[in-house]
């Protein structure tokens, strides 16, 4: 059915509805476009015969605005929208963020803390006995123990806290239907503990079988070693045909199971996911409200995969969409891109062709087929594997059909590629397309620490692979004519980073003649292995102890370093450089950092260093059962290159 699903009394009724199957409850705004979780799935269940209708940030202080549409037949599913909630609200810094790009008019506030947790509270208290199905990255990332930055303590499965009856975990589609499915042919919801992605709660174990049993909640409460061990766990068993179910005890008797994820979409199903007849924009009753911002990121935007073996340790894909690519076919993603073209203010630019990891078309490598991913190993790191597929032919092939529809002028890409997988291909055909034809002025990449030490526990290749890369980009720019630039994302205060190896990434940022616009501080977000470091102060791959620098005078400290020529930071710098020893760095001479005497503030010609989410970072890669890729949008101004070409000429 065409048009938007309802979200008042009035469109139920125009519909001819006098019940849904299903409300939907989100944190987000109602945008009906494929990179939104809750327009994939209530599309999916309209497809198969369900109405669903839209509650979108309800308010939270009143009851009565979770009973718009009273009671649905079937259940209610909750999500806290496109982000946690937690990571929406607040920057690393734990400041409360201006705006919100989710909600109609960027407005901070229309949604609780914890969203999950509140908004099924509130459906609790009208509704006693329907069934509650949380959803998206919130859910994903909380649905067994976990660490909370903001509390700074570990906190139960938030099935417990909401008060729900089911989680759908990871992208979703698979679960939430068979879920549909088996309360409309009457089972309880009880009684519902056998579907992949899926969580549940019980107070017997007689029918659950073939589990690992993890520690308990006070168990993991009075150790921390012991929560690094069960997250390793966790984190081992991600994949559909090698995750094992798993059950974490709690106390009175209550044990939270987890089933294995959901098997992969193949890649009809993924055509049949991005076909449905999505409006493609908000709502129209936000229009007077200034529209909705994150609509800007992905409108002229194309979803190609799903999924990421990049294995960075900060990243919390693996727990949500998994480490199996998954691809949508080439026919599919252009006839969405023909849609594009036939949108009014369309000016011929397609802005992105990609996913978590844009040049990933391929399955890592062929045993992932029929045998999953391997539990304890990675493709890329620390080398890439020997079985590793690196091919972008499938991708290359996509891109020229891309080029050569009508009213495209250029096609990008922007959603970050990696790096050492571009160079593991033998063949540089994709490489070289990609510096003549899909940037836009500059080529964002994520090298992250230039210190082969915090790289290690990023997860990341050695800094000598992206210096390789570094030496080939300006090479095909020298071959091409181009004049494009290199804009590295770097991230200070990640555990195993010392003030020594802060201070190596300033003077290598010297060294280039660099100053970064942007900064991120890690940000620790719940079920990241870079997380459970930061908590236990271990690496769970090993158990070996971990430096964490916690303190957040410190982490402004390693955050200064960085952006060490901002006026700004001067004092924080000169601290720094007296704690690590390397008062050599303050001086007159070419080598040094700063001078003795602190300069006056003025304005530097690059911004301070973000505290908060990057854009479009992998830290969420979530969305509302399924989740929804994040953007790096490509060509800001104002940043300094550490790869400027002299010829003069620019690329078409």
């Amino acid at each position: 059915m065409s048009g938007f699903l309802p979200i008042t009394k009035k469109e139920m009724r125009e519909r001819g509805i006098t019940q849904f199957d299903f409300v939907y409850v989100i944190g987000d705004a109602y945008v009906d476009h494929p990179s939104f979780g809750h327009a994939i799935i209530s599309r999916l269940l309209e497809s198969h015969g369900y109405s669903v209708g839209i509650i979108s940030q309800p308010d939270w202080k009143n009851d009565e605005s979770i009973a718009i549409f009273g009671e649905p037949r079937l259940g209610f599913l909750v999500s806290a929208g496109n982000m946690d909630s937690m990571v929406n609200h607040y920057s690393v810094s734990k400041k409360r963020r201006q705006t919100d790009a989710y909600t109609p008019g960027g407005l901070m506030g229309k949604r609780p803390d914890r969203a999950l947790t509140v908004y099924s509270n509130l459906i609790r208290r009208t509704y006693k006995k329907t069934p509650i199905i949380l959803g998206g990255i919130e859910a994903s990332l909380r649905r067994l123990a976990h660490y909370d930055y903001w509390s700074n303590s570990l906190k139960r499965s938030v099935l417990l806290d909401s008060g729900a009856d089911i989680l759908s975990y990871g992208m979703g589609e698979r679960s939430i239907l068979a879920i549909a499915e088996a309360l409309d042919a009457g089972i309880a919801v009880s009684d519902i503990g056998f579907i992949p992605g899926t969580v549940y709660k019980t107070q017997h174990l007689e029918n659950v079988y073939d589990y690992k049993l993890l520690p308990s909640f006070e168990v993991l409460q009075a150790d921390k070693t012991n929560y690094a061990k069960s997250f390793y766990v966790q984190y081992c068993n991600t994949d559909s045909i090698t995750g094992k179910r798993l059950v974490e005890p709690y106390p009175n008797k209550i044990y939270v199971v987890q089933n294995p994820p959901a098997a992969p979409l193949s890649q009809e199903e993924m055509d049949e996911v991005y076909a449905y007849p999505y409006m493609r924009t908000y709502h129209p009753s936000y229009e007077k409200l200034g529209g909705v911002p994150a609509i800007s990121e992905i409108k002229f935007s194309l979803v190609s995969n799903r999924g990421c073996f990049g294995g960075c340790s900060f990243c919390a894909l693996t727990f949500h969409q998994g480490r199996i690519i998954q691809t949508r076919s080439h026919e599919s993603i252009v006839e969405e891109a023909k849609l594009l073209t036939q949108e009014p203010d369309f000016k011929g630019y397609i802005h992105d062709v990609g996913g978590p990891t844009a040049d990933f078309r391929v399955r890592a490598c062929q045993k992932q087929e029929t045998r999953g991913v391997c539990p304890n190993r990675q493709c890329l790191f620390p080398k890439p594997c020997k079985n590793l597929r690196a091919n972008h032919e499938d991708y290359l092939e996509l891109l020229h059909k891309l080029r050569e529809l009508p009213k495209v002028k250029k096609v990008f890409i922007r959603s970050g590629i990696r790096f050492d997988y571009v160079l593991a291909d033998p063949d540089d055909t994709f490489f070289r397309e990609l510096v003549q034809y899909h940037i836009s002025g500059q080529l964002k990449v994520a090298p992250e620490h230039v210190s082969d030490q915090v790289l290690h526990y990023m997860g990341k290749p050695e800094h000598a692979v992206f210096m390789q890369f570094t030496e080939k980009y300006k090479k095909l720019n020298e071959k091409y004519g181009m004049n494009q630039f290199l804009v590295p994302y770097l991230m200070s205060s990640h555990p195993g980073c010392t003030m020594k190896e802060a201070v190596k990434l300033a003077e290598y940022l010297r060294d280039l003649g660099y100053m970064p616009e942007q900064v991120q501080d890690f940000y620790p977000t719940p079920s990241t292995i870079s997380t459970c470091m930061y908590y236990t102060g271990l690496d769970p791959r090993t158990m070996e102890q971990v430096y964490v620098p916690t303190n957040p005078h410190e982490k402004a400290m390693q955050r200064a370093l960085i952006q060490y020529r901002n006026p700004k930071n001067y004092d924080l710098v000169k601290e720094a450089l007296i704690k690590a020893h390397r008062t050599d760095l303050i001086g007159y001479d070419k080598h040094c950092l700063i001078r003795p005497e602190k300069p006056s503030e003025r304005p530097a010609k690059a911004a301070s260093g973000s505290s908060g989410k990057r854009t479009g970072g992998k830290q969420q890669g979530g969305g509302d059962f399924r989740g929804a890729k994040g953007k790096n949008s490509s060509g800001a101004k104002g940043h300094r290159s550490p790869i400027r070409n002299t010829q003069k000429k620019k690329g078409k």
